[in-house]
């Protein structure tokens, strides 16, 4: 600020609000400055939101000054597992195994990955020690930080100390080398140390691992990391940077999926339904119960939930029979059902027979299981990603513009093309859709009333920012469409095919679509009908463009 008295913008990402995370929020001098503009991310809760959490620890009873009283202009993002970008860096989030929603965050430019997080608790404690098979959500996990330039990872214990710290949310350092080996990491801050731990332990404990790596002819670089420290990660020649589209949006609202999803829980032991049911209604879960087979398979047909919770207690309840059932029941739309079993103890290699997701192992706080039900549930809640903003957004839009065709009135020309396509096709709808900055607007609209509509809940934006043509055979089975309002909604879409609508410019401005109620497909000769009247519908619109010289009109772009 000393060096810079200008107004300064900023991202913050927090992992999760547990206040050692947090505290240092109320005293970031930024915050209190007219005219600075900050972000700040942060997992979102089921009852709860991040700035709500941020909230409670400057509350009148621990704090002089409120949040409201920042003066700065704050902005808050509520994630759920999935991906976002801020300027030219891509950031994923992963859910962590810790006591409280907890995200981990791989941050991706230029080539280059960096990967933070803190706190995560072995999914199988087994690995604490550094030996035995990564496997289930730990295997997962590993996918996560594959082959990060630089992992940023939880290092509170030791493999001695962790056996008394299970369930404590934090890992061994020899648990995050093994992962970090496993998942190819180049190089390892161990952070996150333990505050009874002084510089000469860590650098011990450091050694020790430096000195089993060399044995083993790894490559892998280790280091505590200390306070103050500045690292420098090159950019390689040849490797570009890891764009992943088609991922779920982190910033995705769970809300309007989640309201129709319950939690299932089949358990015979009072002490740990009690316990499950306490965490269930703590976050507004609703529930329902099934002591056996037959009535768990039912109720699963019958509720569709986001989550099964299964107890294995032979001979009271064999769990691992249910599941296996459950599994083989399950159509293809339902086979990502997580089902969490509840045991004394882990059986890993009879759980991913059976088709289990993963273990609650008993006995657990109200705390973990609630952390626990609530990362599966954000998980599965919703089936909802909106469509990314295209690089060349603010070209594509000022080639919209230019058309001066938004908010015209119906003109017979492009209401020729979607009778003949719902004709020739067979389906109730078909649009001349034009995606705008925050709206998709309808030049054309046979078969719905509606002249336009929000563009996060587009199918049209996905077309758009894809550039390529898409068909969506059965909304219901695909996760980034099951939930979309206008799935679940009037006009209850099931079906949808889209051709992109490109300019001479190059500019992407919408797509001719198709829209029916219920699931089918086109290919072949008939998808190559949909591509020539796309075709006339961007004469068309180059047509409008005429009197224009900003466009060029000598010709289409397909």
């Amino acid at each position: 600020m000393a060096a810079e008295p200008e107004a300064s913008r900023g991202h913050i990402l927090i992992s999760h609000t547990h206040w050692d995370h947090i505290q240092g929020i109320p005293f970031f001098a930024p915050l209190f400055v007219l005219g600075n503009e900050w972000e700040i991310y942060g997992p979102k809760g089921l009852s709860q939101s991040l700035r709500e959490a941020l909230a409670g620890q400057m509350q009148y009873t621990y704090f002089p000054v409120t949040l409201d009283q920042f003066g700065a202009t704050i902005r808050y993002h509520d994630l759920v597992e999935g991906s976002f970008e801020i300027d030219e860096i891509r950031v994923s989030t992963h859910y962590l195994n810790h006591p409280a929603l907890t995200l981990g965050y791989p941050l991706e430019a230029d080539g280059v990955a960096v990967v933070y997080c803190c706190d995560h608790d072995p999914h199988s404690p087994m690995l604490a020690s550094g030996q035995g098979e990564i496997t289930g959500q730990d295997q997962r996990y590993g996918a996560f930080i594959n082959g990060a330039d630089l992992l940023i990872h939880d290092a509170q214990y030791t493999a001695e100390e962790y056996p008394a710290k299970v369930g404590w949310g934090h890992s061994s350092i020899e648990y995050a080398v093994k992962m970090g080996e496993h998942a190819r990491v180049h190089r390892i801050a161990l952070t996150h140390h333990d505050p009874l731990r002084d510089d000469e332990a860590i650098d011990h404990a450091v050694e020790t691992v430096r000195a089993r790596l060399r044995e083993n002819a790894s490559r892998m670089e280790v280091f505590g990391a200390a306070e103050g420290q500045i690292l420098e990660l090159k950019i390689p020649a040849a490797k570009a940077s890891a764009h992943r589209t088609g991922e779920f949006q982190a910033e995705t609202p769970i809300e309007p999926a989640f309201v129709r999803r319950s939690v299932l829980l089949g358990i015979i032991d009072p002490t740990v339904a009690a316990v499950l049911s306490e965490a269930l209604q703590a976050e507004g879960i609703p529930t329902k119960f099934a002591s056996d087979k037959n009535t768990t398979q039912k109720l699963i047909l019958e509720d569709r939930p986001s989550l099964v919770m299964l107890e294995h207690d032979v001979p009271h309840l064999d769990g691992m029979e249910i599941c296996r059932a459950i599994r083989s029941d399950l159509v293809a739309d339902e086979t990502k059902l997580p089902i969490i079993m509840v045991a004394a103890r882990q059986d890993l290699a009879a759980g991913r027979a059976a088709g289990v997701t993963d273990w609650l192992v008993k006995p657990f706080t109200s705390s973990y299981a609630r952390t626990k039900v609530r990362a599966w549930v954000l998980r599965t809640a919703c089936h909802w990603m909106r469509a990314s903003v295209p690089e060349d957004e603010e070209r594509r839009l000022a080639s919209l513009r230019e058309l001066r065709i938004l908010d015209t009135e119906p003109e017979e020309r492009f209401d020729r093309i979607t009778r003949l396509a719902a004709a020739l096709f067979d389906v109730p709808i078909a649009l001349v859709s034009l995606v705008d900055k925050d709206r998709q607007w309808f030049k054309s609209c046979h078969g719905i009333s509606a002249t336009e509509t929000s563009r996060e809940a587009s199918f049209c934006a996905h077309v758009v920012y894809n550039r390529e043509a898409m068909l969506v055979p059965d909304t219901l089975l695909d996760p980034r469409f099951g939930d979309n309002p206008f799935v679940v909604n009037e006009p209850r879409v099931r079906f949808y095919a889209g051709c992109p609508l490109i300019l001479l410019d190059g500019s992407c401005v919408g797509t001719l679509c198709l829209v029916d109620t219920r699931p089918r497909s086109i290919e072949g000769r008939d998808f190559g009908l949909l591509q020539d009247l796309r075709d006339l519908t961007v004469q068309e619109l180059q047509r409008m463009s005429a009197s224009n010289p900003s466009l060029p009109n000598d010709g289409l772009n397909r």
